[in-house]
């Protein structure tokens, strides 16, 4: 019986302290052209920065209450309110890739996107994703891109 006690309080207490402190992350994007970020889950704490890249994806990596606390590709760091972002559809360049035709290495590339450029994702398909940036869409490896769960 007292065996029985304690699995079951080893139980709770595992249970508990494993969901209060979730690490998993996700990426969300900015619904506006312009986000504060602030130093803390609240409108009383002040702005830290403001982003003006409307689509910008972003990792979420903490939450409390209404506000998200977030990381940027640069490692630049805050907390936004819930109402300025939404599922993520973008992802950024890590290296200079090439935009393809078709989704493969074999096609024919559209364009070369560099370091850091904004994709707005309108499909996936295993390893490729359809995107458009600009004037042009294509297709490019998901293995180079950074914003996407």
């Amino acid at each position: 019986m007292c065996f029985k006690k304690i699995l079951i309080f080893t139980y709770f207490i595992f249970f508990f302290t494993s969901n209060a402190y979730s690490s998993e992350s996700f990426f969300l994007m900015l619904k506006n052209s312009k986000v504060n970020v602030r130093y803390g889950p609240s409108f009383n704490y002040p702005i830290k920065f403001i982003y003006k890249k409307r689509f910008l994806p972003v990792e979420v990596i903490d939450k409390k209450e209404n506000f998200r606390r977030i990381i940027d590709h640069k490692k630049n760091s805050g907390w936004i309110h819930i109402s300025q972002l939404q599922k993520v559809k973008s992802v950024i360049t890590l290296d200079d890739i090439n935009i393809f035709k078709k989704p493969s290495k074999f096609s024919k590339p559209v364009v070369k996107a560099k370091t850091g450029r904004l994709l707005l994702i309108k499909k996936c398909e295993k390893s490729w994703c359809k995107i458009e940036t600009g004037k042009y869409s294509g297709w490019v490896e998901v293995r180079s891109l950074w914003g996407r769960n």
